[in-house]
C-alpha cells in the first residue's frame, strides 16, 4: 500500500487532481474548499507523505524527493489561482461599490449630537428632577478657587506643573480648573444655605492621550448643604443616581479614602450593570465588564470639609454637607461599552451617530 501510494504515477495523479481541482474554484470560499481537500492533513500527498517512514532505507530518499516536488507544485498552482481570484474581486468590489461623485444628492447630511453631551444632559436632569440646580463656572480659575478654598495645600502633588496648566507661569496664581470643584465654592460663597447643586463641565490635566486618559475631559459633580445633612443622605443619593442611570436596582458601595475638601471620604464603586454581581466566584460565568469582581470604581465622595465649610463663610457648626463627582468619560464608557477614549475626542460622526439621542 504505501509503495503504491508513493509511486510515481499516485504523485502524479494527486497533482493533477489538485490543479484541476485549484482552476475550477469559481471563488475565494471554493479555492478554500479545494486547499483543504488538496493540501490539508488528511490530503492524498500528506498521506503519502506518512507512507515514506514505512519503505526501505535506500527507497526514502528517492520518494521524499517525488512528495516534495510534488507539493511544491500543489502549493504553486494554489497560490497562482489565489492571485487571479483575489484580483477579480478587487475589481468587482470597485464596480459594485464605485460611487459617482458628480450625481446630485437629494439631501443635506446631517450631524449627530455627541454622546457626552446627551449623557451630560441626562445626568443633570436626574439632579435637577431632585430639585438640585444646574450650575456652570468659569473654566480659567484662580489657584485660591481651584485648591486652597478646597483645603488642597501649596505643597500638593497636584499643584505641580505636572498635574495642572498653569496659564501663564506657576506663580501667575491662574489655571484651567483640573476639576469642577471651583464651581461649588463660587456657589457657597455667593447663596445662603441651604444649597443643592450639580456642576457639570470640562476640565483640564496634563494626561497624555491614549486610551484611558485625555488632557482636556468632563466631570460632574453635585454638592448639597444643609442643615442635619448625614452619610446616610449621600448613600441614598449616589443609589437614586446609579439606579436613574444605569438600570432599576443598581446600588453604591463606598470605600474608606482621603480628598482633602471631604471628611470623611471615599471611594465610589457602582455595583456591576452587566452581572449584577452574579459573577463573583464563578468561574464559569464571567463578566468582562467588573472583571467578575461585581463592583466598578466610578469616582469620589464624602462629607464636605469644615475646613471647605469655613473657608467660603459657612457656619461648621450649623451646617454639614456633601459631595461627589466622577468622570463622564468614564461613565460613557461604562454604560455603552466604549474601549477607547480616543473615539469620543475625534468627531467622527460615525462614531456619535449610534447612540442617538437621550430622552
Amino acid at each position: 500500500m504505501a509503495v503504491e501510494a508513493l509511486s510515481e504515477e499516485s504523485v502524479a495523479a494527486a497533482v493533477a487532481d489538485a490543479q484541476a481541482a485549484f482552476a475550477a474554484a469559481q471563488d475565494l470560499a471554493q479555492l478554500k474548499n479545494a486547499r483543504i481537500a488538496h493540501t490539508g492533513d488528511r490530503s492524498p500527498l500528506a498521506l503519502a507523505n506518512r507512507e515514506i517512514g514505512a519503505l526501505p532505507p535506500a527507497a526514502k530518499a528517492e520518494a521524499g524527493k517525488r512528495v516534495g516536488q510534488a507539493r511544491q507544485a500543489v502549493n504553486q498552482a494554489l497560490a497562482r489561482r489565489q492571485e487571479v481570484l483575489e484580483a477579480e474581486r478587487e475589481e468587482r468590489v470597485l464596480a459594485e461599490e464605485a460611487v459617482d461623485v458628480t450625481k446630485d444628492y437629494d439631501r443635506d447630511p446631517v450631524g449627530a449630537r455627541h454622546p457626552l453631551t446627551t449623557i451630560q444632559e441626562r445626568m443633570a436632569d436626574i439632579f435637577v428632577a431632585m430639585g438640585y440646580d444646574v450650575v456652570d463656572g468659569p473654566e480659567v480659575e484662580t489657584e485660591w478657587h481651584n485648591f486652597d478654598a478646597l483645603n488642597i495645600g501649596p505643597d500638593h502633588p497636584a499643584r505641580s506643573m505636572q498635574d495642572t496648566f498653569f496659564v501663564e507661569s506657576p506663580d501667575s496664581g491662574v489655571v484651567l480648573r483640573t476639576h469642577t470643584s471651583p464651581v461649588q465654592i463660587r456657589t457657597m460663597l455667593t447663596q445662603e444655605p441651604p444649597i443643592y447643586m450639580v456642576a457639570p463641565g470640562r476640565v483640564f490635566r496634563t494626561d497624555e492621550l491614549d486610551a484611558t486618559h485625555t488632557p482636556v475631559f468632563s466631570q460632574i459633580e453635585a454638592l448639597a448643604i444643609d442643615k442635619g445633612i448625614t452619610m446616610a443622605h449621600l448613600k441614598g443619593t449616589l443609589d437614586h443616581f446609579a439606579s436613574a442611570l444605569f438600570g432599576a436596582g443598581i446600588v453604591t458601595r463606598l470605600r474608606p479614602s482621603y480628598f482633602p475638601f471631604t471628611e470623611p471620604s471615599a471611594e465610589l464603586d457602582l455595583q456591576c450593570f452587566v452581572c449584577r454581581g452574579a459573577s463573583v466566584g464563578d468561574p464559569d460565568n464571567p463578566c468582562r465588564t467588573c472583571s467578575s469582581e461585581g463592583w466598578i470604581e466610578w469616582g469620589g465622595c464624602g462629607m464636605v470639609n469644615p475646613r471647605v465649610l469655613a473657608a467660603c463663610g459657612i457656619d461648621p457648626d450649623v451646617y454639614r454637607g456633601f459631595a461627589f463627582g466622577m468622570g463622564l468619560e468614564r461613565t460613557l464608557m461604562f454604560r455603552h461599552g466604549i474601549t477607547d477614549m480616543r473615539d469620543m475626542v475625534e468627531g467622527d460622526v460615525r462614531f456619535t451617530r449610534p447612540f442617538g439621542l437621550e430622552v
